[in-house]
């Protein structure tokens, strides 16, 4: 049986739960995924398809929260400047 590094399963909880509950947790799984993948490659074995998965739900769920920050500005700024505008008329 073939030697693999610990943290597959926990690399995919964070980046399930990163895209379902927390996104921040997705940023930990990214991080944390590449680690393990860096460790297998060192090992010399294949990572795991769990680790694996979670690495892509975390990239997925550190998306997700940009987009979600950068809409947020965009939404804010254009509240700002239609109620300067409202209140110069």
């Amino acid at each position: 049986m073939e030697q693999k590094p610990e943290g597959g399963v926990a690399v995919f909880v964070l980046g399930l739960l990163g895209l379902l509950v927390c996104q921040i947790l997705g940023i930990i799984a990214w991080i944390l995924g590449n680690s393990y993948i860096a460790k297998c490659q060192q090992m010399g074995t294949e990572p795991e398809s769990l680790a694996v998965a979670g690495r892509i739900l975390g990239i997925i769920s550190t998306i997700l929260m940009i987009l979600s920050v950068v809409f947020g500005m965009i939404i804010w700024l254009i509240f700002i400047v239609v109620a300067i505008a409202a209140d110069q008329s």
